[in-house]
């Protein structure tokens, strides 16, 4: 690849490119200061590249006064030009930190191509400049080396999908960013069309309709790096506008997308570096569940959940007794390790439970010392807590939290706190994991909309057995879908999809659509279904989140050349800012 990247430029290597075996030879080098120092009548300059560094020595004797008066002026990310001679480094100064350390290069010619006023920050790895200013330079935060490091594992990440798609038949095909509205369980970003008053496109939330009509069409087997978009609340590995890699298939059943997709992950991993057997572990959801507390498993540490509904049946605590007696669940955690710790530290792990929907925090500690201290100790009763100490596996040392209530609060509350405990306590979470969520219920209830809607999205096939409940016992529904879980975040989902009119129009129904929305929001899919759509599947990996866990980051804004905020702003260019009256008037918009 180097001969290429030195090829129709103004350099014929890179900075990162020379070793003592190129001693002797002349070379042309363009880069960017990075550091400057004057000893004594020599000028040592590091010239940078995105390829790394090399260390220009700059004598009076070698090059004319000009250009000397230039070199002692130099600031730092001036872009230079420089011709010389490669030598090697004299003894006691090789630099073994740089890949380029053996050598310099004595330089015989100095060009400005550009000057810098003062960087806003140094660019430097590890910089401990806050986000916002990072992110309202982004040009400048993009020379440093370790995001270029990450735009290039992004680029492999996507070229290795591609390659492996391609060889498996795939087909890239692009689909439209201006679509209708349909909902997905997030806002659409609107946009008015101005040869249409009163009417709106929204940009996609993902490709889903599309590439099924895509499989309608024949295309049988299609992928695209998609662009999508969603208005909704933030967090650090959610963007408003994201990639991912959207992939159909058509003629499968739910193995055949699964195994599919482990020969893709393998190569793509083995591409970034990543070691990773397979096939893959597949969990029920309900297992995830029960265990882990949520359908995003991090399996590369214990302090699984456990229930205990059973055991404090009746008991003399009164909030696990009741939380039993309404059908509610009592489960817990063991933090192993913090059994000593303050009555202050354990308090403020409440926070967290009522962050996630509990009214409160029940906990055991049993000290190294052999105590045991809690304020619910003595209404359990002697035979209810050894059952418990039993059933956590209790040893000294040892912090016991529970939760008592609905099966999603309990499990949101406990997998909250296991995840905080694993990393207050510094709990190994070394390298890789990857597995298979399979087996999600078709429905869930919102309470706060007192309807049913779909878990994945309402165009998830049905295991057949299960279609007389959609109207009947939604809850009890299955559904054909599966997601890809990396170290305790989803880093694909898909299902079989619905390819029968009918039994769309019934899922849809049940998820409160009426006939007139149907028509309008999904008739062209159900027309689409009813003209000989074929058995398919699919899933879309989220490219950004992917990147993020293989590059060891916790922000995909690491990985997004251009991202924006947590309030979904751009500080660099100011987006979104206000238009002009003429700008509103022209697409028939008017702001209060």
């Amino acid at each position: 690849m180097t001969e290429f990247i030195n090829e129709y430029c103004m350099h014929d290597h890179t900075c990162g490119e020379l070793r003592a075996s190129d001693v002797d030879a002349q070379v042309t080098l363009t880069g960017w200061v990075w550091h400057n120092r004057d000893h004594g009548g020599l000028i040592f300059v590091d010239l940078r590249d995105r390829e790394g560094y090399t260390q220009i020595v700059i004598d009076p004797d070698c090059v004319s006064e000009e250009e000397f008066h230039v070199a002692e002026h130099l600031g730092r990310e001036f872009v230079l030009k420089i011709t010389g001679k490669v030598r090697a480094r004299a003894e006691g100064t090789v630099n073994p930190n740089m890949a380029t350390g053996e050598i310099e290069v004595l330089a015989s010619g100095i060009e400005v191509l550009n000057t810098s006023v003062t960087p806003p920050f140094s660019i430097e790895d590890g910089i401990e400049t806050d986000e916002t200013t990072r992110m309202k330079w982004r040009y400048m935060d993009l020379r440093r080396p370790e995001m270029y490091k990450n735009l290039k594992l992004r680029h492999t990440v996507a070229q290795a999908m591609r390659k492996a798609l391609n060889e498996r038949g795939f087909l890239e095909v692009e689909t439209p960013i201006l679509a209708n509205s349909t909902p997905e369980g997030a806002r659409d970003y609107l946009v008015p069309s101005r040869p249409n008053p009163g009417k709106f496109y929204a940009l996609p939330q993902s490709p889903q309709q599309f590439k099924q009509m895509l499989m309608v069409g024949g295309i049988e087997r299609y992928y695209q790096i998609a662009r999508c978009f969603r208005d909704e609340d933030l967090r650090a590995d959610r963007q408003p506008e994201f990639t991912q890699v959207d992939i159909e298939m058509s003629f499968v059943q739910e193995n055949d997308v699964i195994d599919m997709m482990e020969g893709v992950f393998k190569e793509v991993l083995e591409a970034a570096g990543v070691e990773h057997e397979f096939p893959l572990q597949r969990m029920p959801w309900k297992e995830a569940m029960d265990r882990f507390g949520c359908d995003r498993p991090d399996i590369r540490f214990g302090m699984e959940l456990v229930e205990l509904t059973e055991i404090v049946r009746g008991c003399g605590f009164g909030v696990f007794a009741k939380a039993v007696e309404a059908g509610n669940i009592v489960k817990a955690i063991n933090a192993k390790g913090a059994g000593d710790w303050s009555r202050g530290d354990i308090d403020k792990l409440a926070d967290i439970a009522s962050a996630n929907g509990a009214k409160g925090m029940a906990w055991i500690a049993y000290t190294t010392d052999g105590k045991e201290k809690s304020p619910i100790i003595k209404f359990l009763g002697d035979e209810v807590h050894a059952k418990i100490k039993e059933a956590m596996n209790v040893e000294p040392g040892d912090l016991v939290l529970f939760a008592a209530d609905t099966f999603d609060i309990a499990n949101a509350v406990l997998s909250a706190l296991r995840l905080h405990m694993a990393e207050a306590l510094n709990i190994p979470r070394d390298g890789h994991k990857l597995l298979w969520v399979v087996d999600f219920p078709m429905f869930k209830y919102d309470e706060e909309t007192k309807k049913y809607a779909a878990e994945h999205h309402p165009f998830t096939m049905i295991p057949k057995s299960d279609w007389d409940k959609i109207e009947t016992d939604p809850m009890a529904c299955g559904s054909y879908s599966y997601d890809i879980v990396m170290d305790g975040f989803e880093a694909g989902g898909g299902s079989i999809r619905i390819h029968n009119a009918e039994l769309q129009k019934r899922v849809l129904k049940r998820c409160g659509v009426d006939d007139e929305d149907m028509e309008v929001k999904f008739g062209h899919l159900i027309h689409a279904l009813e003209l000989g759509a074929p058995p398919h599947g699919g899933i879309a990996i989220g490219l950004d989140r992917l990147v993020m866990l293989l590059a060891g980051k916790d922000s995909i804004r690491d990985v997004i050349a251009f991202p924006k905020t947590s309030s979904a702003a751009d500080p660099m260019t100011g987006a979104p800012n206000e238009v002009t009256t003429r700008q509103l008037k022209e697409v028939n918009l008017r702001t209060l």
